[in-house]
């Protein structure tokens, strides 16, 4: 897609209060429209057969039927069936009613464009279509390739046309290459009674008694890393003819591709959940782990484990398209028990780490620590005994322990987050009170003093002993809360300090700055420091880190410093007021910043996870309470309800926003972690009290509130996983 230089992109849309292309004329009319056009297409299938000769593509669902030809696109929507809505609810059918059910067709056409374009699918979907109609085996079809966007080459000079579809709408973008003439682009619309460019710029369309919005279309590129729009519009050029009006555009620059919400479902039973970690395999599976107590979370057959009578660890994996559940199983003692962080490794095998106060959880043969290291119970804790560090290892069916153990010493310990090499070793940091915690070949082998510290365990790929594991921190507060692994094996930690001796090295900051700074840490594959750093002006805290390919880390968190450090071209160099999330680029060596930035506005915002693509653009997600900065949004507006989680996309040098967005409802909406595909599909979970919470293409799509899980990806012709 490199070489074109603009994108004009126009949403069909029969779905009220979304971008696009939405029923409007009037409440009652939204009404039936939201009941019956609920999904567009987000596949199409190629005509093997099954339909007229001239269809080149086609696409289904409830309410529409789309028909792609060599030169047209056929929409024809069906309205309620009031006489099989009557006979559902028990009452006499009317013989009008009958007659309500009268489909009407929209045909949109392409004036002056070339006669035989190339007409092609794009990214085939497993998924297959099958035809058994009749009992003539010879009209079958079976095994008819289906696709998520279908490609009209050059339908004029430089131009080509895109269908594919998002959400509850079909959207169909124009690509204009360099020095090609988007002026050229004529659309023919038959089949509506009345047509008007609104005050807004939006296309309205009368047909067959309802009224259909097309929004104003969205016409940018990208200039040196930055979105930068173009200004246009719908323009009248006949009764049913409309083009487009462009102003002056960079021709050289290179397209920019649209985020789309490919599933958001929510994931809990009836007493809620929460998510606090995920990650990805390279096939586009999501591994989600968290706590719930509900007897009803949803698990699968073989499961290890089902729900108990309190906090329970939970650990499912959505496929791809987060339609199914490839696995969800629920394991804990008797006591509460929470997972904070999963990984998993090459084989699809899922290391998860929390804390448990259950002194019968789960644990294996040969482990590690294999016994509750015990200890006073902390204050107003109705717990027998404090809280204790765990890591398991599940197999890739989800229905075995690989291995199991405690970790953690007699006072309160916490497992905050972990990584896996690719040796199958775990990393694990958190946060322990215990005097005695388990150390070998420590950097730092005793407590460094105050109330807590950090620590820093590497365990090996059974499970059954530590490669090293050290306290880090200095005679204040100090605690681990996320770590990342490189290829090469080394462990990068971060968390925040009130020590003004914690333990630095080659540092970018020498000294703590203010009351609390945020910490990077990096250890390298034997446990020995290779870096250390305070971060941060004086009210700071790091919460998530990643690592790319070349050893830069990324680090996000909070931030109330004025003074917190920025880089010059950094998206954002001021503070927004009471809190700001984050995000900082480290260079491998830990002693410079590659850029550093604020993310948000003048109210409080938190970056809670952060993920990097092979590109080095950064994930973040997090949690705001309005007015943060969004860009080419899924959701551009605050949902309401205190907090909203968000998802931002920086660009590699940190410049400019390739997307930023709410994800929330009316209740509160927290981003707890985020997990990247190599290639640029960001996947995020968190928590949510909202029975609105935006959804798409949802395993469960309603709940009470819980947890939430959610697929972002570019456009379909992308490629991206």
């Amino acid at each position: 897609m490199s070489p074109y230089a603009l994108i004009v992109s126009a949403r069909v849309m029969l779905f009220p209060c979304l971008v696009g292309f939405a029923a409007a004329a009037s409440a009652a009319t939204d009404a039936r429209v939201s009941e019956t056009y609920v999904e567009l297409p987000l596949h199409f299938e190629a005509n093997q057969g099954q339909v007229r000769k001239d269809v080149r593509f086609l696409s289904r669902g409830s309410g529409y039927n789309l028909y792609l030809t060599a030169d047209e696109a056929v929409l024809v929507l069906t309205p309620p069936n009031a006489y099989a809505k009557r006979k559902q609810h028990g009452a006499q059918a009317q013989p009008e009613s009958r007659a309500q059910a009268k489909s009407t067709a929209l045909r949109i056409s392409l004036v002056g464009a070339a006669r035989k374009p190339v007409v092609s699918g794009i990214e085939e979907q497993p998924g297959k279509a099958n035809y058994f109609i009749g009992n003539d085996p010879a009209k079958w079809r079976t095994n008819v390739p289906t696709y998520s966007a279908v490609r009209y080459g050059e339908v004029y000079p430089g131009v080509d046309l895109v269908y594919h579809g998002k959400q509850r709408q079909l959207e169909y973008d124009f690509v204009v290459a360099p020095g090609a003439d988007p002026n050229r682009i004529e659309l023919d619309f038959s089949g509506a009674d009345k047509m008007e460019i609104d005050a807004q710029g939006d296309l309205v369309l009368h047909v067959g008694g309802s009224t259909i919005r097309q929004h104003k279309p969205v016409l940018y590129q990208e200039v040196d890393g930055r979105r930068q729009e173009v200004a246009g519009g719908y323009v009248q050029r006949g009764v049913h003819r409309f083009g487009f009006e462009v102003a002056a555009y960079d021709r050289s620059q290179p397209l920019v591709i649209d985020p789309v919400l490919s599933y958001s479902t929510y994931l809990g039973g009836a007493s809620g959940a929460t998510a606090t970690g995920i990650a990805v395999d390279i096939l586009g599976n999501a591994y989600v782990t968290g706590f719930t107590f509900a007897a009803n979370f949803p698990t699968t057959v073989g499961a290890f484990q089902a729900p108990g009578r309190v906090f329970d660890v939970f650990v499912t994996k959505i496929n791809p398209s987060g339609s199914a559940l490839v696995y969800s199983t629920v394991f804990g003692g008797s006591q509460s028990d929470q997972a904070n962080g999963i990984d998993i490794d090459l084989f699809g095998n899922a290391y998860v780490t929390g804390s448990t106060e259950s002194t019968d959880f789960p644990v294996t043969a040969g482990a590690f620590q294999p016994v509750h290291a015990g200890g006073e119970p902390p204050p107003q804790s109705d717990a027998e005994h404090p809280p204790e560090g765990f890591v398991t290892k599940l197999d890739s069916s989800g229905s075995v322990l690989v291995y199991s153990t405690y970790l953690g010493g007699t006072g309160i310990d916490d497992c905050a987050a972990i990584a896996v090499d690719l040796h199958g070793n775990a990393h694990v940091t958190g946060r322990t009170f215990s005097n005695n915690f388990p150390t070998a070949n420590a950097v730092q082998a005793v407590f460094g003093g105050g109330i807590v510290d950090a620590f820093v365990t590497k365990l090996d790929p059974t499970g059954s002993s530590v490669v090293y594991s050290s306290y880090l921190g200095g005679s204040g507060v100090d605690q681990g809360t996320g770590i990342a692994v490189d290829v090469r094996g080394n462990a990068y930690i971060t968390g925040f300090t009130r020590s003004v001796n914690f333990p630095t090295a080659n540092a970018f900051q020498e000294n703590l700055a203010g009351a609390v700074n945020a910490f990077v840490t990096k250890l390298d594959p034997s446990g020995s420091l290779f870096y250390s750093t305070y971060l941060g002006g004086g009210n700071d805290f790091g919460v998530a880190i990643a690592v790319d390919l070349l050893g830069n880390a990324y680090v996000t968190g909070g931030t109330s410093s004025p003074n917190f450090p920025t880089t010059f071209r950094a998206f954002q160099t001021v503070f927004g007021g009471v809190q700001d999330a984050f995000v900082v680029k480290l260079d491998r060596t830990g002693s410079a910043l590659v850029y550093s930035t604020y993310l948000g506005g003048n109210r409080l915002d938190e970056g809670r996870g952060v993920a990097v693509d092979l590109f080095g653009n950064a994930y973040v997600t997090g949690r705001t309470t309005g007015n943060f900065p969004t860009a080419d949004a899924i959701q551009a507006v605050f949902g309401g309800g205190g907090f909203d989680a968000f998802v931002t996309k920086l660009n590699h040098d940190g410049s400019a926003l390739a997307y930023s967005t709410y994800l929330g409802g009316s209740g509160l909406d927290f981003g707890g972690g985020i997990a990247v595909h190599p290639l640029g599909t960001a996947y995020v979970t968190g928590v949510t009290t909202s029975t609105n919470f935006p959804t798409a293409n949802a395993f469960q799509s309603t709940s009470p509130g819980g947890a939430f899980v959610a697929k972002i990806r570019p456009s379909p012709s992308n490629g991206s996983q």
